[in-house]
């Protein structure tokens, strides 16, 4: 079991010291990047059969005590999550092997060690069972994205990092904060033990805390107002840099909010979430229709299917945290799929711009084909995975009563139709714009970067596939949470 969890964490760190060491040898650096990734996503999917058959399980690291020590927790959440995050990053990394002599593509010297940092700071983050470790995880996380935002040196890509680094430095110093007064009203950081200690505290206090980190994972998460930074830095960095965001970063604070949040029975910032979370749809998507590049629809997209996890959240019920955890596990794959598919019409049509795009589907039939798949299920229509992860939000809340909610995800799930009809009018209809031809291959090797892409999709087709058992192991998860007890056992036994 040590060993699991040491794979995750740790190969891909490996990986990347020795992508570093032959960064100048095309081959072995990405052999090297991808064995790194790929032994990460194979251990975490034995740990999620392994969770899923026989409930948590649990590491001390130095075997030092909780009270003091780290401790690995892999429950439910973590183990149907973070099998996910792990192969979307092995996959991306494919995609970049096709991509990188393309003016689209990012450097492959830097891109692909630094992915190797982040993706053990994505594993850090889901297995860590205390605040300390998740605030080092989450560090991780920003350097080696800021760098991989920026590594290019483009005018725009530094301009947007600015805001990226800023917005997230400002999260992580509020964390910093938050930290301290938990532990000094607390006496630890441990999650388990919080699980305890904090209904020993005024209700006050324990509120105040709950909005605090609210505020410093909701910056994470870009909920409505501190999104400001994720529409403009998305759409500047290579695609598949861009994909692995997309994907993964905002999903990683939606993931700590509905763990800290549902533990700690925070359950009167209820009604304030699902306020939150109607404005973070309706804005998303409403800016999302009003753009005119395919990435900074996709960016706007991000925003608005947050204001839907938040939603499961807020209703602080079984029903509407198991909604939550399976839309974080069919959007992760499903935007990762939507940006690499922005990047196979970049690399096709020598730009992402609507108005000077056109006439794919007949041209690229398979790209097109590679687009419906994700935007359809997106958009929330049957039979896609979109379609049953917003029944299942929608309906808790129809079951909670919470009935303007409800209507503002109807309403956001409209634009959301509306603006994936807009990419397919203005990329994939109409006649090819002046001057491209038929007959000419884009640059770079577009057959690595199809099968990668086509790998992606399979993976939100087998969610769709595999909604009704995925549902089930949401709901455990979310009963897990709520009660708190099995978490707190497994980790203090």
């Amino acid at each position: 079991m040590n060993l699991l969890f040491a794979l995750m964490i740790v190969a891909p760190l490996v990986a990347s010291a020795s992508g570093l060491l032959v960064r100048g040898r095309e081959s072995a650096r990405d052999v090297a990047t991808l064995i790194g990734s790929g032994t990460a996503a194979a251990a975490s999917w034995v740990m999620f059969g392994i969770v899923a058959s026989e409930g948590t399980k649990t590491v001390r690291v130095g075997g030092w005590d909780p009270e003091l020590g780290i401790v690995l927790v892999a429950d439910r959440f973590a183990a149907l999550v973070l099998p996910i995050a792990l192969a979307i990053i092995f996959v991306v990394e494919i995609f970049a092997i096709g991509q990188r002599r393309t003016a689209w593509g990012a450097n492959p010297e830097l891109a692909g060690p630094l992915l190797g940092v982040l993706t053990s700071g994505v594993s850090l983050a889901f297995l860590t069972g205390d605040l300390f470790t998740l605030f080092v995880a989450f560090e991780l996380i920003l350097v080696s994205s800021y760098v991989l935002l920026t590594h290019q040196g483009q005018r725009a890509q530094v301009r947007s990092g600015m805001s990226y680094v800023v917005m997230n430095l400002l999260a992580s110093t509020l964390f910093l904060f938050g930290l301290a007064y938990v532990y000094a009203a607390t006496g630890t950081v441990n999650m388990a033990l919080l699980t305890e200690r904090m209904g020993d505290l005024p209700e006050g206090v324990r509120i105040g805390i709950g909005a605090w980190f609210f505020v410093v994972f909701g910056t994470k998460a870009a909920v409505f107002p501190l999104f400001s930074w994720l529409p403009d830095s998305y759409p500047t960095a290579p695609t598949t840099i861009t994909a692995v965001f997309a994907g993964l970063l905002t999903k990683i604070g939606i993931y700590a909010m509905i763990r800290f949040h549902t533990l700690m029975a925070l359950d009167d910032l209820g009604g304030a979430m699902l306020i939150i979370a109607g404005v973070t749809m309706v804005i998303g998507a409403l800016g999302a229709l009003a753009q005119s590049n395919v990435k900074r629809i996709l960016s706007f997209h991000i925003i608005s299917q947050i204001g839907y996890m938040l939603m499961g959240l807020g209703l602080f019920s079984a029903a509407g945290t198991a909604g939550a955890i399976l839309f974080l596990v069919h959007h992760m794959p499903v935007k990762t799929v939507l940006f690499l598919v922005g990047g196979l019409i970049e690399n096709d049509q020598g730009t992402g711009n609507l108005d000077r795009s056109g006439g794919m589907a007949s041209r690229r039939p398979l790209i097109a084909a590679l687009f419906a798949v994700p935007a359809l299920s997106l958009a929330g229509l049957p039979p896609f995975s979109g379609f049953i992860a917003k029944f299942s939000v929608i309906s808790a809340g129809i079951e909670a009563r919470a009935t303007p909610i409800v209507v503002l995800a109807l309403f956001a799930g409209l634009l959301t139709l509306l603006s994936m009809t807009k990419i397919w009018l203005g990329v994939f209809w109409g006649s090819p714009p002046d001057g491209s031809d038929d007959d000419d291959d884009p640059p770079g090797n577009r057959t690595t970067m199809l099968v990668a892409t086509g790998m992606a999709v399979a993976g939100t087709l087998a969610i769709s596939f595999f909604a009704g058992a995925l549902f089930e192991l949401s709901i455990e998860a979310a009963e897990e949470l709520r009660s708190a007890t099995a978490y707190r056992e497994a980790v203090l036994r």
